[in-house]
């Protein structure tokens, strides 16, 4: 027998497919994080499709539990609405999972906090070029990054 690992594709930028990416990656079903968020009913799951397929999205609480759920950081699966300079960020980390080779430079001298992410980005992308982590790793790293303050 043969075992394999797929790795999650994300089909585009929206917050209910870089749920449904995270989901893919810890191997979780609609099912299960229905069940951890408490929804009842023959149709627990439809909530978790339709935020996946972008029918409906979760206010910032559900947010926070099912970031909680799939154990990554409030701001990777967050619905981005860019008052913050550092949604510009995690956009662009996101963006690098549908355009791998996608490259960019960038100088933002008012929020040094930004240009600090940016290095440490830099520095684990070149850890993943250079085989000293793995896709896994990188990803984890990813999804539970925080921004100084």
């Amino acid at each position: 027998m043969f075992n394999f690992y797929a790795y999650p594709e994300l089909k585009d930028l929206s917050q209910g497919s870089r749920i449904a990416f995270v989901r893919h990656f810890r191997h979780k079903s609609q099912d299960f994080v229905s069940k951890e968020l408490g929804l009842t009913g023959e149709c627990k799951r439809r909530t978790m499709t339709r935020y996946e397929r972008g029918d409906r999205n979760p206010k910032e609480d559900r947010t926070k539990e099912i970031a909680k759920i799939l154990e990554v950081n409030y701001h990777s699966i967050k619905k981005y609405d860019f008052k913050e300079p550092s949604d510009i960020f995690y956009l662009f980390m996101w963006m690098e999972e549908i355009y791998p080779n996608f490259g960019f430079k960038m100088n933002m001298q008012e929020d040094d906090r930004i240009n600090r992410a940016f290095i440490t980005w830099s520095n684990m992308k070149n850890k993943r070029n250079n085989n000293e982590i793995t896709y896994e790793e990188y990803i984890e790293w990813k999804l539970n990054f925080e921004l100084d303050e």
